[in-house]
């Protein structure tokens, strides 16, 4: 019952629910996306002239198709590009990848580690102590997640061609908090980062989410930053310039990226690559914030690069 006072309360979750499970596919996704765009803001997706980031986010996934970006999402195979672009010294350890649950041999494993699905972003399991890992657990979790298709929900057609599979990483820590290892997205602008934001722990159940440009000054993007005492900081890591940079390498050539990075025992390591941050439908952000993003992402590139093509496949 409370599951179905919150699907009233919030008609988005039920939506959400349903077209998870792919049985939304047949609506177009434009039709779609300004669907769940007036369920989540309240106004009309404006796919003419998008202003905002959320909105641009949504006209990226519309028209901005380079077939390099389902690499560069899939966990796995964008291990290739990303020790070619930086170097494998940024890659976490890999254990093994498999397309099939039942071919993992767990005695093969460190007593930590982490599992998850090379499609998506809620398969990750985390393994602090093998004696006490749960395989029939883990089997049924990612068992499911093989069957999800990321794409179903948002619309983020990157992800609706990958080949599901799972991975096994090695568990990083961090010196300072082994239990909460900080995740640092940045939010990247055809090749330049303009901040990033800091994820404090994330296993607490209550992450904190802070934003830091590179002069490392508190930029009050979202609500908990907007709330923040006017003398709030947090402690620099000592990588955080080069993070910025490499931010910055990855992101070149892309209209906007966010580039998850860790900082583990005094090593970077790379995390993912995110074309829609929250799928574009961020509620945290401040509505400046969604304009200031929005601006920083230039449309007109792609769209002459549309035409041109368009006008070449006409000639045809």
């Amino acid at each position: 019952m409370k599951k179905v006072i919150n699907a009233v309360k919030k008609p988005e979750r039920l939506l959400m629910y349903i077209s998870r499970q792919g049985l939304l596919r047949w609506i177009p996704d434009a039709l779609y996306l300004r669907m769940v765009f007036k369920l989540k803001f309240g106004y009309k997706l404006d796919l003419k002239n998008p202003k905002t980031f959320n909105e641009k986010l949504q006209w990226l996934k519309l028209f901005d198709r380079k077939p390099l970006y389902t690499t560069l999402v899939d966990k796995y195979a964008v291990r290739d590009y990303i020790a070619k672009t930086i170097g494998e010294e940024y890659l976490i350890p890999l254990i093994g990848v498999w397309d099939s649950f039942d071919d993992i041999n767990f005695d093969d494993f460190p007593n930590q580690f982490v599992l998850k699905c090379n499609h998506d972003s809620s398969s990750v399991i985390i393994c602090k102590d093998k004696t006490k890992f749960d395989i029939d657990k883990a089997r049924k979790k990612l068992l499911h997640c093989l069957k999800r298709n990321g794409y179903n929900f948002g619309r983020e057609w990157p992800y609706k061609n990958i080949k599901p599979r799972i991975i096994a990483e090695k568990y990083m820590t961090d010196s300072d908090d082994v239990d909460n290892l900080t995740d640092y997205k940045f939010f990247c602008f055809n090749g330049k980062a303009d901040s990033v934001m800091l994820c404090l722990e994330r296993n607490t159940g209550d992450t904190k989410f802070y934003f830091f440009d590179k002069n490392w000054n508190l930029r009050r993007y979202n609500i908990r930053g907007k709330n923040a005492p006017s003398d709030f900081t947090l402690p620099k890591p000592a990588g955080m310039d080069q993070m910025f940079e490499l931010a910055e390498k990855l992101s070149t050539g892309l209209p906007h990226a966010r580039i998850d990075l860790y900082y583990s025992n005094d090593k970077i390591y790379f995390g993912e690559i995110t074309f829609f941050s929250a799928s574009g439908f961020d509620t945290d952000i401040l509505p400046e914030t969604d304009l200031y993003f929005g601006n920083l992402i230039n449309l007109e590139e792609i769209q002459d690069e549309n035409s041109r093509i368009s006008d070449k496949q006409k000639r045809k």
